[in-house]
């Protein structure tokens, strides 16, 4: 996924190798983008913390604004239609957000921009996606391509065994989150695990604010873990007319619980282990772990 380095000084920074189009996601849509050098791109794989993490970004660009909604102001490239809407978004004077779903080899890798990938367990994942999913408006199209979204088995269990399995329904899990973990070490990428976001909220966002070079007022910083609250989010969001648009009760279905562990109490010690086994044949040792734990090693 990376270009070979001709000296030891030299970075080997990800080449983009191939497209990955899934429903109305095009990851064409990055080639040829304009970055801009302050570029921010947030990258997950869905349901992973992406809302969270637009929303600390936002607050540390907008100084902790009680009214600003990371997510309205952070366009995703691969996802919303090459038109009018998006060219204003991405025309803003303040420092651009962006987000992407893409691993890293079907997305254009700018040395220039700064990174933050965000990964979780994906038992979480799971009972998260399984939300956002049953949440549809089945009469709304999916966005960009006007077709009708599809069915889902309401059972959450069946749908996670879907999930793990490697349904043709989601993108590719385990090589996305596989890409992220190869370039951990590049100096423009900060890697960071939903359970420490939501562990200790105050100290990931004074990460996250040194990493960007965004001097964070500490007498700010109580408002800003305020306003990346679950509850703060969904009255924020409530304005999205795209979250209202698509999903039944819009924000509030789309922002739900923020928590982990849910599948705890909804699978058997075999189907929670299932998960585990097939990680460990689809990661590498130290990914597994991490998507795990939590612990970046």
């Amino acid at each position: 996924m990376t270009t070979p380095s001709s000296g030891p000084d030299e970075i080997a920074w990800p080449v983009k190798r191939r497209e990955q189009v899934h429903g109305a996601s095009d990851s064409a849509r990055w080639n040829g983008f304009a970055f801009r050098g302050d570029d921010v791109v947030i990258a997950t794989y869905s349901k992973s913390g992406t809302t969270l993490t637009q929303q600390i970004v936002a607050q540390l660009i907008f100084d902790g604004d009680p009214d600003v909604f990371g997510l309205s102001l952070s366009p995703w490239i691969e996802g919303h239609p090459v038109d009018n809407a998006l060219a204003r978004r991405l025309a803003v004077p303040h420092r651009r957000f962006l987000k992407t779903h893409l691993p890293v080899d079907a997305l254009v890798y700018a040395p220039g921009a700064k990174y933050i990938a965000v990964g979780r367990d994906p038992r979480d994942v799971v009972w998260s996606l399984h939300n956002h999913v049953t949440g549809l408006r089945r009469q709304a199209p999916a966005a960009g391509n006007g077709s009708a979204q599809p069915a889902f088995d309401a059972a959450v269990r069946a749908f996670y065994h879907s999930f793990l399995d490697g349904s043709a329904l989601f993108r590719p899990y385990w090589p996305h989150v596989q890409s992220w973990w190869d370039i951990r070490r590049l100096p423009n990428l900060l890697t960071l695990h939903y359970a420490n976001l939501i562990a200790d909220l105050p100290g990931q966002i004074r990460a996250i604010a040194a990493f960007l070079d965004i001097p964070l007022d500490p007498a700010r910083l109580h408002r800003m873990v305020d306003h990346c609250s679950m509850a703060h989010m969904r009255k924020v969001g409530a304005r999205d007319v795209d979250l209202t648009r698509t999903f039944e009760r819009g924000a509030e279905t789309f922002i739900n619980q923020g928590v982990n562990g849910r599948w705890r109490d909804g699978l058997s010690a075999a189907e929670i282990e299932k998960c585990d086994e097939i990680a460990a044949r689809e990661l590498t040792p130290d990914c597994a772990a991490w998507l795990r734990d939590g612990v970046l090693r």
